[in-house]
């Protein structure tokens, strides 16, 4: 069974079991979030779409831990000018395990 759920400003595609890396949420580790945007349920033949979402869907998880990406580095720069600015950033995340899928 899959469902596709929307967090964050983003959609995934989730099974029981999974783990993933969504945008951060204010919950610590250790503790469990529900997803109640489902925007899609699909088991085997039988799929079921929201309009937008799915009623009396909803996702439950555990987070794993919250932390931060790998450091991608900004560098501007205009030749002949003397322009140069360097900056780095890294995205905060929180991991989640999925753990049921109620319909």
């Amino acid at each position: 069974m899959y469902a596709i759920i929307e967090t964050g400003g983003k959609q995934y595609k989730v099974a029981e079991g999974d783990t993933l890396f969504i945008e951060k949420l204010p919950v610590e580790a250790g503790e469990n979030v529900t997803f109640d945007k489902v925007l899609a349920l699909l088991d085997g033949d039988k799929a079921t779409f929201g309009a937008p979402v799915v009623e009396g869907a909803k996702v439950s998880a555990s987070v794993v831990k919250n932390g931060k990406g790998k450091k991608i580095r900004i560098f501007k720069y205009n030749p002949k000018k003397g322009y140069r600015r360097r900056q780095g950033h890294r995205q905060p995340y929180t991991k989640v395990a999925i753990g049921k899928i109620e319909a």
